[in-house]
C-alpha cells in the first residue's frame, strides 16, 4: 500500500510538472528545440518493389524523390544535418528482408538523433495498374426449350421460355489518384512508447537479433514507473502535435500546386514501424498513387518530382520557422527574399 501511494504522489507531480512545462512552452511560442538532424527515408527498395504501376515502381520512385529531397534540403538548409536511410536501389542497411529494413530505419533514426523523419512512398488501388476489364450485362436474348412435364397419363411435353444474359467487356479506369500523409494515430501513444523504448512484447527479442546482446545500450526506463510513464507519454503527444503540423502543411502545399489532397491520415497498424518506432516527429508522405495513369506520369517527370520536393521543403521551411529555436541561416535568407 505504502508503494501505491508512493508511485501516486509521483504520478500527479509528474503530471503537474509537465503540465506546467507545456503552459510556459504555450505562453512563450511553440519553439521548444532546435531541428538540427533530419531524415529522409525512401521506402521499399531491394526485393521490396513496393507497389507498382504501368511503367515503373513504387520503390524507384521513392528513391528518385528522396534523393531529390535530401539535396534540396540540404542546399536550403545549411547548418541542419541530413541523412537518408538508403542511397541506392538496395534495401537499407545491407539488409534482404523488408520487415527488418522498416525495423532498420527506425533503430537509423533514432541511433542518428533525428529531430524529423520523412517517409516517402507511393500509393495504390484497385485490381490493377491502370485499369482492368470486368464483364458487363448489356442485355438478354429470349430463347425457349421444349420440356416434359406431369407425370403417368398426364406427362406432356410443353414449351419453356428462357433468357441468356449477353455479356461485353468493360474497361474499368483504376481512378484513386491524389496525395495523403500520414502520422501515427494519437490514441497509440503508448504503442509508439512502447516501440521507441523497445518494450513491445511482440517484438521484444527483435533488436537482439540484429545489434546483439545490448550491452552497450544504455538502461531503458522503467515502464513500470508511473512518472516515468507519463514523461513518455506527453513526449508522444508532444511528437504527435508536431507531426501533424508538418503533415497539414504537406498536403497544404499539395493543394497549392493543383494536386487533389485525400488530407492528413493516422494510421495505427503495428507494422507501419516507421511511425510507430521513431523517436521523434514523423510524416509518412503518399506522393500519389501509381496504379493511377496519370498520377504515375506525374510522378515519374522531373516536374513533378521537383514539384512535390519543393511542397516538402516549402513545408519543412515553414515547420522550423515555427518550432525551432534556431533557424539556420541560410532559411532566414531565403525567407526574407521571398
Amino acid at each position: 500500500m505504502k508503494k501505491f501511494v508512493i508511485r501516486f504522489i509521483l504520478f500527479i507531480s509528474a503530471v503537474g510538472c509537465f503540465s506546467g512545462i507545456s503552459a510556459q512552452q504555450g505562453t512563450s511560442g511553440a519553439k521548444s528545440g532546435s531541428v538540427k538532424t533530419i531524415i529522409v527515408d525512401a521506402g521499399h527498395g531491394g526485393n521490396d518493389a513496393g507497389a507498382k504501376g504501368l511503367q515503373t515502381t513504387e520503390a524507384a520512385i521513392n528513391l528518385q524523390v528522396a534523393r531529390k529531397l535530401a539535396t534540396a534540403l540540404r542546399n536550403q538548409l545549411k547548418g541542419i544535418n541530413i541523412l537518408e536511410t538508403r542511397t541506392s536501389s538496395a534495401l537499407p542497411g545491407g539488409l534482404t528482408n523488408a520487415v527488418a529494413a522498416n525495423r532498420y530505419r527506425a533503430d537509423f533514426a533514432n541511433r542518428s538523433n533525428g529531430d524529423l523523419f520523412i517517409s516517402l512512398h507511393c500509393n495504390a488501388a484497385g485490381r490493377r495498374p491502370g485499369g482492368w476489364y470486368i464483364k458487363k450485362v448489356i442485355g438478354r436474348t429470349r430463347h425457349t426449350k421444349t420440356v416434359t412435364v406431369g407425370r403417368g397419363k398426364k406427362r406432356r411435353k410443353v414449351k419453356k421460355t428462357y433468357y441468356v444474359n449477353k455479356y461485353e467487356d468493360v474497361w474499368v479506369e483504376n481512378k484513386a489518384r491524389g496525395t495523403e500523409t500520414y502520422i501515427w494515430a494519437v490514441g497509440k501513444n503508448e504503442q509508439k512508447v512502447n516501440s521507441m523504448k523497445n518494450i513491445d512484447d511482440e517484438d521484444k527479442d527483435y533488436y537482439n537479433e540484429e545489434t546483439g546482446d545490448g550491452a552497450d545500450n544504455p538502461p531503458l526506463p522503467d515502464v513500470n514507473d508511473p512518472a516515468e510513464r507519463v514523461r513518455m507519454l506527453i513526449y508522444a503527444q508532444n511528437y504527435f502535435r508536431k507531426s501533424y503540423s508538418l503533415a497539414s502543411l504537406v498536403e497544404k502545399n499539395f493543394i497549392a500546386d493543383g494536386r487533389l489532397s485525400r488530407g492528413v491520415q493516422q494510421r495505427n497498424h503495428k507494422g507501419i514501424w516507421v511511425l510507430q518506432a521513431t523517436g521523434m516527429p514523423s510524416i509518412l508522405v503518399e506522393m500519389g498513387f501509381i496504379s493511377n495513369k496519370e498520377d504515375e506520369a506525374y510522378l515519374i517527370s522531373s516536374e513533378g518530382q521537383e514539384a512535390i520536393v519543393n511542397s516538402i521543403l516549402s513545408a519543412v521551411k515553414t515547420y522550423i520557422e515555427k518550432y525551432s529555436t534556431t533557424v539556420p541561416g541560410s532559411l532566414a535568407l531565403v525567407s526574407k527574399a521571398e
